[in-house]
């Protein structure tokens, strides 16, 4: 290891003792993220600019900030279906009432749904008022290699219908779908949670000793799993330094100012959507300036990880600590909006790269003919989208192939996706946390109280956590 990388190490590590001093002298949760983020840029900044992006140092420097950064990730993923099935049984063993079950998934899905097409016109309007197009693009080896690679998950990408979609719910085996195998792996576990919540309300009255015990022992499962989501949740900072930090080192600032025009647009679109959340927020007789305070740390965090499962831990934690929403419906919000109706990455992106592309096989993509076919596409290809890193390039195969548009012209966008997709993530579990606020206030079940606290609440307390 040479003397340049130990030194940047050196630097890290003052900044990890610094986050941990503002943690012991209780500084609130979202300052010490906003600490967190402005400290990683300053450092990712510091480091572009002292070295080569492309040099060892950086990428030295970086592989050890990873095993902060992809490492924080990894534990938030490692406690999210543990935190789906038992919050959800739970939630279900307290409400006892199938009707409101089956209105809280409906009306969750709905809003991720319509949200969806609502962002994909935004992106069609963006694309539109910024001129953008793919004809003309030229290629680097890498946007080469991207569009060979798209090419190649073509035809998984056509074999993908809605009724197999749906069909995949369905966990033929839960145990497997718990190790993640699966895209829609999340979804499927959210069903077992709900088969074995119903099952277990049905011996209710039957045997209600058995009930009991079983109702005990979920409660004891929910209380031990919230403290490991607190215990993770303390290192949010610390990832969020690291995440940031490698971002803004490893980031190409001449290929982002050769395709600034798409970048721009693209952040105008997820602003437009994001004020449509707080739109529905407002409608839903809740106050957009306090939403948006109480969830910045959720958004921070799917900001710089660029992964909307990852973010199910915090999203449910943020809802009930912060929003006053029920458990149950933050659950299935955070879960379903992993996977179903990403206004990000489903719904803004592969409506713009469809407009654009349109034009390379001279077709007019701003008529009637070709808009509402687009939608109706994107929405239904929205459901199963994974919510990790290439979520985005899935859900644009699946869009491009079924218009019949040349796939491989996405990789020209290679070189600006870390930067937009990070916005893309952060919109995405906006959307899930706008449906589970929304959900829950037209069902009457929010926590005003909660809502109302202008208290800035830390997550990673121990009262929150049981």
């Amino acid at each position: 290891m040479t003397l340049p990388v130990l030194l940047n190490l050196a630097i890290a590590l003052a900044v990890c003792v610094f986050l941990y001093r503002l943690q012991a002298n209780h500084v609130s949760f979202t300052k010490r993220v906003f600490a967190g983020l402005g400290l990683g840029v300053v450092l990712g900044a510091a480091l572009q600019a002292l070295y080569d992006v492309t040099g060892p140092e950086i990428k030295a420097t970086n592989a050890w900030l990873n095993v902060i950064g992809s490492g924080y990730v990894q534990l938030l993923q490692m406690i999210i279906i543990p935190l789906i099935m038992v919050s959800i049984i739970q939630a279900i063993l307290k409400l006892r009432d199938a009707s409101s079950l089956g209105k809280i998934s409906t009306l969750t899905i709905g809003i991720l749904l319509i949200t969806t097409i609502v962002a994909a016109s935004i992106g069609i309007l963006m694309a539109k008022l910024f001129g953008l197009s793919a004809v003309g693009l030229t290629s680097t080896a890498a946007e080469v290699a991207r569009g060979e690679y798209m090419q190649g998950n073509l035809a998984a990408a056509k074999e993908l219908s809605l009724p197999s979609l749906l069909l995949s719910f369905i966990p033929t085996n839960p145990f497997l779908d718990m190790t993640g195998a699966r895209k829609t792996s999340t979804i499927a576990v959210v069903v077992f949670a709900i088969f074995i919540g119903v099952s277990a309300t049905g011996i209710a009255g039957k045997k209600p000793e058995v009930f009991t015990s079983f109702s005990s022992f979920v409660h004891v499962a929910h209380v031990i799993v919230m403290r490991m989501v607190t215990l993770v949740l303390r290192l949010t900072p610390y990832g969020v330094f690291a995440l940031m930090a490698k971002v803004v080192s490893s980031s190409s600032w001449q290929d982002i100012l050769g395709l600034l025009n798409f970048v721009v647009a693209s952040y105008a679109a997820l602003a437009l959507m994001f004020c449509v959340h707080l739109a529905m927020v407002a409608a839903a007789g809740l106050k957009p300036w306090r939403y948006v305070k109480k969830i910045f740390p959720v958004l921070v965090f799917a900001f710089t990880s660029r992964t909307s499962a990852g973010s199910i831990p915090m999203s449910v934690a943020t809802q009930t600590a912060r929003l006053g929403t029920p458990e149950g419906t933050a659950n299935f919000a955070a879960s379903f909006g992993a996977t179903i109706g990403q206004n990000g990455c489903a719904g803004i992106y592969p409506a713009m790269l469809a407009v654009m592309i349109a034009p390379t096989v001279g077709v007019d993509p701003f008529t009637a003919a070709f808009l509402l076919p687009l939608l109706a596409i994107i929405a239904f290809g929205s459901i199963g989208v994974a919510g990790v890193g290439g979520g985005a390039t899935f859900a644009a195969l699946i869009v491009l192939s079924a218009m019949d548009l040349p796939v491989a012209l996405a990789g020209l966008l290679i070189s600006v996706e870390p930067l937009i997709d990070m916005g893309r993530t952060a919109l995405n579990v906006s959307g899930s946390i706008a449906a589970g606020t929304v959900t829950s206030r037209v069902m009457g079940q929010t926590d005003m109280r909660v809502f109302d606290d202008d208290a800035d609440i830390n997550l990673d307390s121990e009262a929150r956590a049981v």
